[in-house]
């Protein structure tokens, strides 16, 4: 695929997040795409909610970003050995909506945390709440940044040679599900 479109999917809202600097750091690496940040500030899920209201417009324009993207990204903090709230919220939220906007679309995972297994519980948790949608998720590199907050200089760029060559054959792995 000549000019691929990439949906990148941070689960933290914080403005200087590591998961959304390695993100943007992945799309970097990824080389020649459209990309496109999903926006995570979506009310909590409510059956009672989605009964009166239906599905909220942000989440809608949400799966329907997914839908119409050629692959995701996702990178998730590490919370109480966890993904964070915010995702998991998104991905119950997504799971409502009319149709599977995960189905067969090839999905990357990666994580970044302060401690030093850098997320990979939460990875591991994330690849589980992935399952049900049927993405075509990607089993490796697996990709774990740990000590995040010191890991990127100030353009942004990953400091260590190590997790920038992992995250480069993870970007050429992508890119290698893509058709054409």
């Amino acid at each position: 695929m000549a000019h691929p479109h990439l949906l990148t999917i941070s689960g933290s809202l914080r403005k200087e997040a590591t998961n959304t600097k390695l993100l943007r750091e992945a799309v970097r690496l990824f080389g020649d795409c459209t990309h496109l940040e999903a926006d995570l500030k979506l009310p909590l899920y409510d059956g009672d909610q989605e009964a009166v209201e239906g599905i909220p417009e942000a989440v809608q324009r949400l799966a329907d970003q997914i839908a119409a993207a050629d692959a995701v990204l996702i990178s998730t903090p590490e919370y109480n050995k966890g993904p964070s709230g915010v995702l998991k919220n998104a991905l119950d939220w997504v799971s409502r909506t009319k149709e599977n906007p995960w189905q067969d679309k090839p999905v990357a995972v990666m994580s970044a945390a302060a401690g030093r297994a850098g997320g990979e519980r939460a990875q591991m948790v994330l690849r589980g709440f992935l399952v049900p949608f049927q993405p075509h998720l990607l089993t490796g590199p697996e990709l774990h940044l740990a000590g995040s907050g010191g890991a990127f200089d100030d353009a942004g760029q990953l400091l260590s040679e190590h997790y920038q060559t992992s995250l480069q054959r993870l970007m050429d792995k992508l890119r290698a599900t893509l058709p054409g």
